[in-house]
């Protein structure tokens, strides 16, 4: 755990892998068998399950638990108290542990406040969950979702720039294109 920064309230349990850079604050609690990439920051109050992975340069704000079946992948962002959920049908009185849902957020993707996520989804590279959504469908590459449940609003850039009509990021200049129902982008950031 070479530069690391752990606060002395946080609970690592034997065998979680960190990587370099990475920090660690007030009463998280990370499992045994979680891996963190390099340059990821976790806010207070953040538990991370079993097996989960999280790549590099993620960053989790306060109060968010990644829970088992949980893959993100480098640059995601989990904006404060939103919310996996890992069995689509919980009761209190059966246990369901051998029905986790894997659920895959892709690198870039940015997750507001409060947002609850349903398990077994993919969410698309750089696409933008509005603060309060819920996300009960995969989410295509770039899209932007909101409200309940979640509904595509348009596209946003890899920036997080509402794309227009002309899909040229008003930011960096990055050019899309749309093929079919999906976007891509056509050009790097202009200089």
């Amino acid at each position: 755990m070479t530069d690391t920064f752990i606060h002395e309230t946080a609970i690592i349990d034997s065998g979680a892998q960190i990587g370099k850079r990475t920090k660690i604050w007030h009463f998280c609690h990370v499992m045994g068998t979680a891996k963190i990439g390099s340059n990821c920051i976790l806010g207070q109050n953040v538990f991370v399950g079993s097996d989960v992975n999280l790549g590099n340069s993620v960053k989790v704000q306060n109060n968010v638990s990644v829970f088992e079946g949980v893959v993100c992948e480098d640059d995601v962002f989990l904006g404060p108290s939103m919310v996996f959920t890992n069995v689509i049908n919980p009761r209190s009185f059966i246990e369901r542990k051998n029905e986790y849902k894997k659920t895959l957020v892709k690198k870039g993707a940015t997750i507001g406040a409060n947002a609850t996520i349903l398990c077994g989804l993919t969410l698309g590279k750089y696409c933008f969950i509005g603060a309060g959504a819920v996300v009960t469908k995969d989410v295509k590459a770039f899209a932007l979702m909101k409200g309940v449940p979640a509904k595509q609003y348009g596209w946003v850039s890899r920036s997080g720039a509402i794309l227009g009509d002309d899909l040229v990021c008003p930011e960096t200049g990055e050019r899309y294109k749309l093929n079919g129902e999906f976007l891509e982008l056509v050009t790097e950031k202009l200089s």
